[in-house]
């Protein structure tokens, strides 16, 4: 039986239509006879979805939703879509595309007999300009105890602790003891996500998402999962397609037509092997064969050999394909499709099943053999055809001509390497790092370092220069990389004692990295000032970062520290 676009409307329509009786696995539409909504599922499972939720989710038998909220999808907040209509939008001997329309989106459920879940995908047809979009599943504490991600797996925050919790910022709450509980703990970078869920002894709902390109952002996009649902207790499972919870900014207009997904929703029994295993299947067969539409399955590739100025491969550079001729940050690019790469030990780099467009692409250190490079390369109008291969040959990455005096640090847009940076997500971690602190060059290590400065007080750089390095018309340059900034703590930067700038919230944009459980980035920005001839002298010098205004969890996350000699 063969049925497209057939719409089963709440709005006016009394004579409902079933697309076929279900056998006991067939995929199913089944309208309810009321403006209740929709039954659909499989002989494994099987949920209801009203207007906007999605509730009644059977599988083995069980409800895995009974009081909680269930399945929604919505933008920035709680701005929730509001189903209008359900249709069979293909039927095929292998599954049942059903699509629930609302004025902004369509959501298809994409359903196959023999499989316990669902593929998704969503359409965009008159979004607005937004920041976060997503679908999720809030599903009862009571079969979903426990949290996974690729670095997190463990117990989600009994409902009971937070209750008797004192709430210090947006979903954070602190126990008596001290500690935390917060959803920002379970955040993870997204383009290294594998899968993610909420299990218990006997149940499993896992989001496993392949491709990738549907997501916002390059390598350091990070996003929220899963937590406890601090009103309710309900156990969330998170889909953020669209995000900006750890940037400056991600609000984006998207064209009518775009998709996010397909992605997998699955159900098992809670087995985090077998979940992996299916991931593991899914990525392997991506892009799917199966969606029938022309421009996602219209696709070629792009290779390139990256070499610096100074002869070096550019090895382990991090490379991405995103928007052309943009003066928007890698993280913060999100309107259409974006391509994240690493080049190898000779500075070859290959991206496949790239969507067929134009791209700008970039390119910067990850740090390793590369790890003093703080240019970044940008190339634009890199044609992607359908079925063809775009080798952009040998690409040359400027660098700036600079001897160095010394570097603190691996330019790699992160925090790891300095204590306490790159470890476990955790709230308020910021706030043990030392008010004052001395980093001698030469005798300390980059791990004397702190990822985060916060608190009133000087770090302080010492180094010594000997009179062959010093010529009276010698000018300087100070870069500072940082991983991450969230306002509001101000600095003055000076050397020998000549102040050279001051760094404010009027003067840099915040990003939510530091109070959101990052230990390891938030949003990369590069900052150089120049050192006037004669300033730098024979013998000890110093530079300093006097902090002169705090916030609580606020401040700077370090990724580098140079001095070069610019003249």
């Amino acid at each position: 039986m063969q049925i497209s676009k057939l719409v089963l409307s709440l709005l006016g329509s009394t004579a409902w239509f079933v697309a076929a009786q279900p056998s006991s696995s067939r995929p199913f539409l089944q309208p309810l006879n009321s403006t209740t909504g929709w039954i659909i599922g499989n002989g494994l499972w099987n949920i209801t979805i009203g207007n906007v939720y999605g509730k009644k989710l059977f599988y083995k038998n069980q409800d895995l939703i009974g009081n909680a909220v269930g399945h929604y999808s919505g933008y920035d907040g709680e701005v929730n879509f509001q189903w209008t209509s359900a249709s069979i939008y293909a039927e095929t001997p292998k599954y049942l595309d059903v699509v629930f329309s609302a004025t902004e989106i369509d959501l298809h459920w994409v359903i196959y007999p023999d499989l316990a879940g669902a593929y998704q995908y969503v359409v965009n047809k008159a979004l607005p300009t937004l920041a976060v979009l997503r679908t999720l599943f809030r599903l009862v504490n009571t079969t979903s105890t426990h949290g996974r991600t690729n670095i997190k797996d463990d117990l989600l925050p009994p409902f009971a602790d937070i209750l008797v919790a004192t709430k210090v910022q947006d979903e954070t709450w602190q126990r008596a003891d001290g500690t935390f509980i917060t959803k920002y703990d379970w955040s993870t970078f997204i383009r290294e996500l594998d899968f993610h869920g909420i299990y218990g002894q006997d149940f499993g709902s896992w989001y496993i998402r392949p491709g990738r390109d549907y997501f916002n952002g390059n390598h350091l996009k990070q996003e929220l999962t899963v937590h406890r649902e601090s009103a309710t207790g309900d156990a969330v499972e998170l889909n953020v397609i669209h995000g900006s919870h750890f940037q400056v900014n991600s609000s984006a207009t998207f064209p009518v037509g775009k998709i996010w997904g397909p992605w997998l929703w699955y159900l098992n029994s809670g087995s985090k092997e077998d979940a992996s295993r299916r991931a593991t299947q899914e990525f392997a067969n991506w892009p799917y064969s199966w969606l029938n539409d022309s421009r996602y399955q219209s696709r070629g590739s792009v290779s390139g050999k990256l070499i610096l100025s100074d002869g070096r491969a550019a090895a382990g550079a991090s490379v991405f394909l995103g928007d052309n001729n943009s003066n928007v940050s890698t993280l913060d690019q999100g309107t259409t499709y974006y391509y994240a790469g690493t080049a190898d030990s000779k500075g070859v780099f290959s991206i496949n099943n790239v969507r067929t467009a134009t791209y700008g692409l970039y390119a910067w250190s990850d740090g390793g053999q590369i790890a003093d490079v703080s240019t970044t390369y940008a190339q634009n109008d890199i044609v992607v055809e359908n079925g063809k291969a775009t080798a952009l040959g040998t690409l040359s990455w400027e660098l700036l001509s600079r001897q160095l005096i010394f570097q603190i640090g691996d330019l790699d847009h992160n925090a790891i390497g300095f204590r306490t940076g790159g470890g476990a997500y955790q709230h308020g971690l910021v706030a043990d790092s030392p008010a004052n602190l001395t980093y001698i060059v030469g005798q300390s290590n980059v791990s004397d370092w702190y990822y985060g400065q916060s608190a009133l007080g000087s770090w302080t750089i010492l180094f010594d220069l000997t009179k062959a390095n010093i010529t009276a018309n010698k000018t300087a340059a100070l870069s500072l990389s940082l991983a991450g900034y969230s306002r509001a703590v101000d600095i003055d930067v000076s050397v020998n004692s000549q102040l050279i700038t001051s760094i404010t919230s009027d003067s840099l944009a915040s990003d939510p990295g530091l109070y959101r459980s990052s230990t390891a980035a938030g949003e990369w920005r590069f900052l150089e000032f120049n050192i006037s001839a004669g300033v730098l002298k024979e013998g000890s010098n110093s530079v300093v970062f006097k902090a002169t205004r705090t916030t609580l969890w606020r401040g700077f996350m370090w990724d580098s520290i140079l001095l070069e000699w610019s003249s």
